[in-house]
């Protein structure tokens, strides 16, 4: 029996999500102020206590505007907050506690579904909404009932659980909007007796090493030891044992220190039956006298002189301990863990170790499914991608729960045919679990092409954002992750798509022209050789090819939109993607990213080549003839390794011994990311 999905409706920026659950470990990634928070509120609400609380601010803006207008015919179940949870059950199954939900006893059903449900009491807040009295204006009297609203939303909010039965329905509507009147409602103990539901905070309790007294470990422990106590555990016999010893030894000693007062309880109210006895309950000894320590016995340090990390971790084993003995002992059938961010103040290392070992926790406890939320590259980039859901909010704020892996994979075999598309698909998720998950959380991306564009680039955004307007976002500021991919930039095109974060690709035109010759065999074959753009009639790069829709190499229209290519004319098919490569700039047009540089920077290389050392340059003579050589053929003899030119031109720069300037492809595409 497991959870298969669970819907939310007019939670905050929730509007209309669904999550599809996996059968142990999903993993909710997004940016911030994507819902994450919202959603376990809202899980925590309906599913931990009977009567839960809801007010104005938790309804989506779109539902608040509907709200102020309310009258007579006001559809009200556009404006209720639901929680919808499928259970999917086998015949294997114990089906003590579901059958409370099977409205249908046909053999073939496998689903139930319940319904928690928030709906506004029209009627009862109609008649206590107040009245317009002759002399107010139509404005306050729109901002008084806006207030009432506002401040009584919460006393005309009903609760209720129902369950229905969808299988076989069709309409365009959700079933339980078209068919109230099918809806059969169930009481809060039907869904704990089924349900188990247990939540780690992100707003964990622990303390700095300069917070003394904090102790939240020891806390934990105490709660820890109290629900052993309580369950009797047999663990806990050697504790009680050892402490009616002490409370034995401890009577003899009070004896001697009460001994005055005894016995003037004696003679003055004939009390001689009197005695101070030893009564230690092993619950409050735990929490008072027990500590958490790290180090040895007799070379030991408190628990808050550890690092906010390790605290961190420890504190949720602990949680996870106690929940393992709560899931243990519950009769539920299906227990749902959900930890928010458990990230907080670990290092990448330790993160990556609690995205795998995490796992093999959820494993080990029968029934468990499990939700952890997370703004760590590093916890995604050691996951399973089958795990992951995508939080996406669109251009109306409205968020989306995409299934990553089924929806992706999807997405790029029906682009790219089924086996290409599978083979880039793989590669996607290869290339961002080695380095580059941070994709997920970032709010635009720059893909290079390669590694001299990376040493150079943060000097060229920097130069940018030292001339942008003032009052505009530098790019610096900004979260936007910078991604080496090579020639493989096209692999990323549909991902970019399917997250929706605005993307700058920095690449090469990569000029060719054709060359005919002959085999051994005596037959002649066409290959595509690098040359200036001035003599060139294709291109190499498939990053162009795909972002501007290239024709067959065969086509005859290819030649046309080559040309446009090169004089930059056309646009590109993605409307979240800007593709720069090289352009004219003084009256030469560059193949690559080191003859456009060349070319933007020929006095200042020709200054500091004669008066500073610069590393990965053969032939450096020929520098000195810069402005009166041709730039392609220059930067083919002169350049012997672009990692040690990339380098020494950046070290050139922080040393204050040149200040370079980005070719203006480049800062074209800075000023379209920057915005």
């Amino acid at each position: 029996m497991k959870i298969k999905s669970i819907k939310v409706e007019n939670f905050r920026l929730l509007k209309n999500s669904s999550l599809d659950m996996t059968d142990g470990l999903t993993l909710i990634v997004g940016k911030n102020n994507t819902g994450k928070t919202s959603f376990v509120v809202l899980l925590e609400k309906f599913l931990s206590k009977p009567n839960p609380s809801f007010n104005f601010s938790d309804l989506p803006v779109s539902v608040r505007n509907k709200l102020y207008e309310i009258s007579e015919e006001t559809n009200i179940d556009e404006l209720s907050i639901r929680l919808c949870i499928s259970v999917e059950y086998t015949d294997e199954d114990d089906l003590k506690h579901i059958s409370n939900f099977m409205l249908d006893l046909e053999p073939d059903k496998s689903i139930i579904n319940i319904m928690f449900e928030a709906r506004l009491e029209r009627d009862a807040l109609l008649h206590r909404m107040p009245i317009k009295k002759e002399g107010i204006d139509d404005a306050k009297y729109i901002t008084e009932k806006r207030n009432f609203i506002e401040r009584n939303f919460s006393k005309f909010i009903k609760t209720s659980i129902y369950a229905y039965d969808d299988s076989g329905y069709e309409g365009n509507e959700p079933y339980y909007l078209h068919n109230r009147e099918e809806l059969e409602e169930k009481e809060f103990k039907d869904v704990s007796n089924l349900l188990n539901f247990q939540v780690i905070h992100a707003r964990r309790n622990v303390a700095s090493s300069d917070e003394t007294g904090k102790s939240p470990l020891s806390a934990v422990t105490t709660q820890f030891f109290k629900k052993l106590n309580d369950s009797n555990d047999e663990r806990l016999e050697q504790v009680r044992m050892a402490l009616i010893d002490i409370d034995n030894d401890l009577e003899t000693q009070y004896s001697n220190v009460f001994s005055g007062f005894l016995s003037s309880a004696a003679n003055f109210l004939n009390l001689d039956s009197l005695k101070v006895i030893s009564n230690i309950e092993a619950s409050s000894l735990i929490g008072s006298s027990s500590k958490v320590i790290y180090g040895t016995a007799e070379e030991h340090l408190p628990e808050n002189l550890n690092g906010l990390g390790y605290l961190n971790i420890l504190y949720l084993l602990l949680q996870i301990e106690m929940m393992r003995k709560e899931f243990e002992e519950s009769s539920s059938d299906i227990n749902l863990l959900f930890i928010e961010e458990p990230e907080a103040h670990t290092h990448p290392q330790m993160q990556s170790i609690f995205s795998k070992k995490i796992r093999e926790v959820v494993n080990e406890i029968k029934g468990l499914q499990a939700i952890i939320t997370t703004h760590s590259s590093y916890i995604v980039a050691n996951s399973d991608f089958d795990n992951i859901r995508y939080l996406l909010k669109d251009e109306n704020s409205n968020v989306e729960f995409k299934n990553f892996h089924t929806e992706l994979a999807k997405k790029y075999k029906e682009e790219q045919g089924n086996e290409n598309g599978a083979n880039l698909y793989k590669f996607l998720e290869q290339y961002l679990k080695i380095q580059n998950a941070e994709l997920f959380f970032a709010d635009k991306a720059i893909f290079i092409e390669g590694t001299t564009e990376r040493i150079l680039l943060p000097w060229f955004i920097k130069k940018y954002d030292e001339k942008c307007d003032e009052g505009s976002q530098p790019i610096s500021s900004q979260n936007i992750s910078i991604i080496e991919a090579g020639a493989n930039a096209k692999a990323f095109a549909p991902f970019l798509e399917f997250i929706g974060i605005k993307s700058l690709i920095v690449t090469d035109l990569d000029s060719t022209k054709s060359e005919v010759k002959s085999d051994k065999n005596g037959q002649d074959k066409t290959s595509y050789v690098a040359c200036p753009v001035s003599e060139s009639s294709h291109t190499s790069n498939e990053t162009l090819k795909h972002f501007f829709s290239a024709p067959d190499l065969k086509d005859p229209q290819f030649p046309e939109w080559f040309n446009k290519l090169k004089c930059g004319k056309l646009a590109e098919t993605a409307s979240c993607v800007k593709v720069v490569y090289q352009t004219k700039e003084n009256s030469y047009q560059a193949r690559s990213f080191e003859d456009a540089f060349f070319n933007s920077n020929k006095a200042k290389l020709k200054r500091v080549c004669a008066e500073c050392e610069v590393l990965g340059l053969k032939n450096k003579d020929m520098i000195a003839t810069i402005e009166m050589t041709d730039i392609y053929e220059l930067t083919n003899k002169v350049i012997n390794k672009k990692s040690d030119f990339a380098a020494s031109l950046l070290y050139l720069c922080l040393t204050g011994e040149a200040d370079w300037d980005a070719p203006e492809y480049i800062n074209e595409g800075l000023k379209w990311i920057s915005q």
